[in-house]
């Protein structure tokens, strides 16, 4: 892989530094407490997996760069710019989620990334079918995150959802 293609896995993870700088002091923990839910996996796992999706999601990118001959140009718009606008996406939905704490916004955003990324593999599988492939992970991981955060934002709005601990009398 060349230095362009390194450029492409890492360009993914920009988004998620910079949020991180903003908001290093306030991540951790987002899903613990008395009102976790219980299938929601460790700040630690989230942030493996997420570099993973990303990493994965950057080298399909460059994968289809490639086999479209590489450089600027008219072939590379749609299905280069296309992945630009849900990249953008995906970076916007941590901002509302950690910096903007507004679940509803962020659950937005993730539906309209799914149909982006849909959009995506559909576009890049006459191109490069391991590319196409290669963002279904990146699907059922957002899966995961929109099930996550469909539950924080109902749980925010209605809190009969996620009852109180109650004290035992002695």
């Amino acid at each position: 892989m060349r230095l362009q293609g390194t450029i492409f896995v890492l360009l993914p993870h920009l988004g998620p530094i910079l949020v991180w700088l903003f908001t290093r002091n306030q991540m951790s923990g987002w899903c613990e407490g008395p009102r976790m839910l219980s299938w929601c996996p460790l700040h630690k796992v989230l942030l493996l997996v997420q570099t993973i999706i990303y990493s994965v999601v950057g080298y399909a990118s460059y994968l289809v760069w490639k086999d479209l001959r590489g450089g600027l140009g008219w072939p590379l718009a749609l299905p280069l710019g296309l992945y630009a606008v849900q990249l953008t996406i995906s970076w916007t939905v941590l901002v509302l989620f950690f910096i903007v704490h507004s679940p509803g916004l962020a659950l937005l955003h993730l539906l309209l990334l799914y149909g982006l990324v849909v959009s995506t593999a559909l576009i890049w599988h006459p191109i490069n079918k391991l590319a196409a492939l290669l963002l279904l992970p990146y699907l059922a991981w957002l899966t995961v995150t929109a099930a996550l955060t469909y539950h924080l934002w109902r749980d925010s709005l209605c809190p009969v959802h996620h009852p109180l601990p109650t004290e035992k009398s002695y």
